[in-house]
C-alpha cells in the first residue's frame, strides 16, 4: 500500500513555501492541527523526519528536501492530469495562461478578454508578464499556455508552434543632460564604456539570460521592465536602447536624444507561440483571436511612452 498521498505532498509543499504549520493552513484552508496531523502521520508511515522544528518555523531535512523535489514533479503531473480530464469532457481547459513580454501592458487585452467571457465562463484566465527569454522558459515549463507578442527567437529543442506579428525598431538614446549627448558622430565602445547602460532583467529562471546591448564589463543598472528602463534614462541616469514607438515621443519633446552607435542594435520580431499539440478549446478561441488583423498595432500603442509616470 502507498504511504505517500498527494494530500500530505500539497501539505509540505505549503508548509515550504509559507514557513510554518499555520501559514500553510491559511493558504490550504485547513485548521493547524490537520496540517500537524498530516506531516505526523507522513513521518511516521515513512519512518523519517521531514521537517526540523524550531518553534513556529520549521525547515526542511535532507531527506525532506528529496521528498519534495520529487513529490513536486507528482503533484504537478497529477494537476496537469486533472486538467486533461476535465478538457476531455468539456473541451475546455479549467485555466489558461497568457503570457507576454513585459514592455506590453496587459490591459491591451481588455476586449478580448472580455469577448471570451461571453463564451467560455468555464475557463479561468491568468495573464503572465515575462521578460525575453522568460516568456519562452514559461511557456515550455506550462507557467504560460500561449504568448501573446514575446520577443526574439525561441530555444533550441522545440516543443512549440511560433508565428511572426510583427517587428520593432530600436534607437539609442540619452537625456540631454547626460555626457554622451553632446559628443559629435557615432559613438562607440570606447565612448559608451565610461558610462553606465539602463537594461532590463530577462525573468528566465533555468534558460540562459539575453542581454541586449551591452559591453563587456559594462557598468550596467538592471530594472524589472521596459517602462522603468525608459524612466530612468529619461532622468539621466544612463543610456541603452529602447524601442522606436517608446521613444520617439520624447525625442521629439526633446526630452531625450537619438544618437548614431557603431553598433546598432537590429529590429526585433515579436511572435505569437503555443506548446505542439495541444489544442483546448480555449487555447483555440485565443490563437485565433490573436491571429486577427491588427494585433501587433494593439501591441505597440500598449507600449510604455514618457507621459507615464513609475
Amino acid at each position: 500500500m502507498l504511504r505517500l498521498s498527494l494530500e500530505a505532498l500539497q501539505i509540505v509543499d505549503a508548509i515550504d513555501r509559507r514557513g510554518s504549520f499555520s501559514a500553510a493552513g491559511k493558504e490550504l484552508h485547513r485548521v493547524p492541527s490537520t496540517i500537524s496531523y498530516t506531516v505526523g502521520k507522513l513521518e511516521d508511515d515513512l519512518g523519517v523526519q521531514v521537517f526540523e522544528r524550531n518553534g513556529p518555523r520549521v525547515v526542511l531535512t535532507a531527506a525532506g528536501v528529496e521528498l519534495l523535489k520529487e513529490g513536486r514533479y507528482l503533484l504537478k503531473a497529477a494537476q496537469d492530469l486533472e486538467h486533461r480530464v476535465r478538457r476531455v469532457a468539456s473541451g475546455w481547459e479549467t485555466e489558461l495562461a497568457v503570457g507576454m513580454d513585459s514592455m506590453f501592458s496587459p490591459c491591451l487585452f481588455l476586449e478580448d478578454i472580455n469577448a471570451f467571457y461571453e463564451v467560455a465562463q468555464q475557463t479561468r484566465l491568468r495573464v503572465v508578464k515575462e521578460t525575453l527569454s522568460g516568456a519562452w522558459e514559461a511557456l515550455l515549463d506550462r507557467r504560460a499556455d500561449l504568448l501573446v507578442g514575446v520577443a526574439g527567437d525561441g530555444p533550441a529543442g522545440g516543443g512549440y508552434v511560433s508565428e511572426p506579428i510583427g517587428k520593432v525598431e530600436f534607437v539609442f538614446a540619452v537625456a540631454p543632460s547626460h555626457p554622451l549627448a553632446a559628443v559629435e558622430g557615432a559613438l562607440g565602445r570606447a565612448h559608451l564604456q565610461q558610462y553606465r547602460a539602463v537594461s532590463v532583467a530577462d525573468s528566465a529562471r533555468q534558460l540562459a539570460p539575453r542581454t541586449v546591448g551591452l559591453l563587456l564589463g559594462q557598468d550596467t543598472l538592471t530594472v524589472p521592465d521596459m517602462k522603468t528602463k525608459l524612466q530612468f534614462q529619461l532622468a539621466g541616469t544612463g543610456f541603452g536602447f529602447l524601442p522606436e514607438p517608446c521613444a520617439r515621443a520624447a525625442i521629439d519633446a526633446g526630452l531625450l536624444v537619438e544618437k548614431p552607435v557603431d553598433e546598432p542594435k537590429p529590429a526585433e520580431t515579436f511572435y505569437l507561440a503555443w506548446r505542439s499539440g495541444e489544442h483546448g478549446a480555449a487555447l483555440n478561441w485565443w490563437i485565433a483571436r490573436m491571429r486577427q488583423p491588427g494585433l501587433f498595432e494593439r501591441l505597440l500603442r500598449h507600449l510604455p511612452h514618457h507621459t507615464q509616470s513609475v
